[in-house]
Parts: C-alpha cells; sequence; structure tokens
C-alpha cells in the first residue's frame, strides 16, 4: 500500500553547527542551505528568516535528525551541538512548522545506508538529484544527510509531530 502524500514543502535537517537544510517543494525543486551561523553558533534569526522563505504561502513539515551525545566525544562540542539542535527545534516550534524526529538508524536503513561511510549518503543523493551542483564536495554530506532526510519524510507514513 503506497503512504498517502505529505504536504509540501518539506524541510529536512541535518542538525549541528555544520549541519544543512534542504527544501523540497511542491515542484520536486530542491534547495539547499548550510545552517545559517554568527560567531561560532547557529544563528536563530537568520535560520528564521530562512525557513518563513518556505511557510509564507504554505505549511510545510520539518524533519530533523533525532539526534544525542556520542561516546567519547568531548563535553564542549557536546554541549555546542545541542545548543544547536535545541535552536532547530525552538525556530520550529516558533514558526509553528509540524517536525517530526527520526533517528539515524530508521531513515539511513530506508536507504540502505546503515554502516556504510558518510559519503554514501551524498553519492545517494547526487543519483536521486542530478540536476543538483551544490553536492559536488565531500564537505557536503549534511547537505545530501538534509536531502535525504526530507525524502523519507515524502516516502513514509506521517509519524509523531
Amino acid at each position: 500500500m503506497t503512504p498517502p502524500p505529505q504536504p509540501l514543502p518539506i524541510i529536512g535537517f541535518d542538525p549541528g553547527i555544520t549541519g544543512a537544510v534542504a527544501v523540497l517543494d511542491l515542484f520536486d525543486d530542491v534547495s539547499l542551505h548550510d545552517l545559517p551561523q554568527a560567531n561560532g553558533e547557529l544563528d536563530p534569526a537568520a535560520l528564521a528568516r530562512l525557513l518563513l522563505q518556505f511557510s509564507e504561502h504554505s505549511h510545510p513539515r520539518a524533519i530533523i535528525e533525532n539526534v544525542h551525545s556520542m561516546p567519547k566525544q568531548g563535553v564542549a562540542s557536546t554541549f555546542k551541538f545541542g545548543r544547536a539542535y535545541g535552536t532547530l527545534l525552538g525556530v520550529l516550534g516558533a514558526l509553528q512548522i509540524p517536525t517530526t524526529r527520526v533517528s539515524p538508524h530508521t531513515w539511513k536503513r530506508h536507504f540502505n545506508l546503515l554502516g556504510k561511510p558518510k559519503d554514501a549518503s551524498r553519492a545517494l543523493a547526487q543519483r536521486l538529484y542530478p540536476q543538483l551542483t551544490t553536492l559536488n564536495l565531500k564537505k557536503h554530506h549534511g547537505r545530501a544527510d538534509a536531502l535525504l532526510l526530507a525524502r523519507f519524510l515524502l516516502e513514509t507514513p506521517p509519524r509523531s509531530t
């Protein structure tokens, strides 16, 4: 049975200070952006302005990777990452954009990426969206993850909001 179509646009987030945001719109157009920064931190005002562009005349849904601290990760970097993740959730909440959180295991299993190197998501995104030139560098794996998260929400039934 085919899942019901999701309302568009869908906004996917690869969280973290060096993360990215991808937007899939009604015409299968893709917009990719690195998360805006100011003074080495996620810039909530710039993020809100960016998201307002996609929510002015539509009712977007968002998806974000449900992350947690990693073993052997430093306290300072974990705190900075958590602050960026919380900022993302706060901006989405303030803009009243329904948000789904999904574990890395779940969305990567959907795309057969479990246990594969980080660059495998970028290679898959390039195959699915060959028109995009903003995925050409290895450092763009966050953009690819954000895009695949958005596609995951498009291809699967709705989850918790």
